[in-house]
């Protein structure tokens, strides 16, 4: 008996009308932008270190002070005359220099990268103590519930424009602005908080939201305009 070979398979009919149809496989979406910030929701939060936050906070905002403050020096020279002179603070240091390097020699060297990412790391997890975001006490190592991530511009040459970080400050004016005001919300969604916490010991869903918000969005505008990591604008958005 002959093999005979099967009909030519046909597409199926398409759906009635009404009749629910699967949506298209989905494309990938858009990188993740190079700075990150999460900071983990708190279900339960300790109502007297709360009440007691602004006194709590002072020893590790003293050493927060000391690493971002800059020093002033007042000597008298010989001919009697007194000389006041300022000195940068280890960030600004560290953001001209790496505006030179990348300027004249389109590089950006890791060790440096690394010290800025555990310092504002270190400055996140301050921050979110003192808006009331968590009841860990700043740890000058661990990362706790705050998640602040930066990615490394591994080939400057390629994903750096050497002279963009001379007008990166100005090109971020709008986000200033918003900045801005969307501090004094955060402001007074703090101060919200806080008297929420004392009652029912929980942070508002929204107001944690909101708060967490605005600081990833301040951390977005300062990579981009002062840590130089990236080149693509901040995005206006508070997720």
């Amino acid at each position: 008996m002959s093999n005979v070979p099967p009909p030519p398979s046909t597409p199926p009919p398409p759906p009635p009308p009404g009749m629910f149809t699967p949506p298209p496989a989905a494309t990938p979406g858009q990188q993740p932008y190079p700075a990150r910030l999460q900071i983990d929701y708190p279900e339960q939060l300790n109502r007297v270190t709360t009440a007691f936050r602004i006194i709590l906070i002072i020893p590790i905002a003293i050493v927060l002070s000391i690493l971002t403050n800059s020093s002033t020096n007042t000597f008298q020279t010989d001919n009697g005359t007194w000389v006041t002179t300022t000195g940068a603070t280890i960030l600004g240091a560290l953001f001209m220099a790496t505006l030179l390097l990348i300027l004249f020699r389109q590089r950006y060297p890791k060790w440096w990268f690394d010290f800025a990412l555990e310092f504002n790391r270190f400055s996140a997890r301050v921050c979110a103590y003192f808006a009331l975001l968590t009841d860990q006490y700043p740890s000058t190592v661990d990362e706790q519930s705050v998640h602040l991530e930066f990615d490394y511009p591994d080939d400057v040459e390629r994903d750096l424009n050497r002279w963009l970080p001379l007008v990166k400050w100005f090109l971020v004016i709008p986000h200033f602005i918003i900045l801005f005001f969307l501090g004094i919300g955060a402001f007074f969604a703090v101060i919200a908080a806080w008297f929420a916490i004392l009652f029912t010991g929980r942070y508002p869903k929204g107001l944690f939201d909101y708060v967490v918000g605005v600081g990833r969005w301040g951390v977005r505008v300062y990579a981009y305009a002062f840590l130089l990591i990236t080149d693509r604008y901040p995005p206006f958005a508070l997720d």
